[in-house]
C-alpha cells in the first residue's frame, strides 16, 4: 500500500526552525535544528490527529453512527 504524502514546511529563524504541515491545520512546531524540528513535527501531527479523533468521539457520544476505515488514495 502506498503512503499518503503530505507537505512539511521548514522555515529557518534565528532560534532554529519553525515547521508545519500544509495539509494539516494546527500541526506546527519548532526545533533548534532541522532534525529536531522534523521529529517534533511527527509528534505534533500525531497529537493533532488524536485530539481531532477525541473531539469527534465526544461530539458523537450517544449518536447512532457507522465508523469505518477510510483509505485516501495517494496521488
Amino acid at each position: 500500500m502506498r503512503s499518503m504524502n503530505l507537505t512539511a514546511v521548514f522555515m529557518k529563524v534565528p532560534e532554529g526552525y519553525v515547521a508545519f504541515i500544509e495539509e494539516l491545520p494546527d500541526a506546527n512546531t519548532q526545533g533548534a535544528t532541522l532534525d529536531e524540528a522534523r521529529e517534533n513535527l511527527k509528534e505534533a501531527a500525531a497529537l493533532v490527529l488524536d485530539a481531532n479523533r477525541a473531539m469527534a468521539q465526544e461530539s458523537l457520544e450517544g449518536a447512532a453512527v457507522i465508523r469505518e476505515t477510510f483509505v485516501l488514495p495517494a496521488v
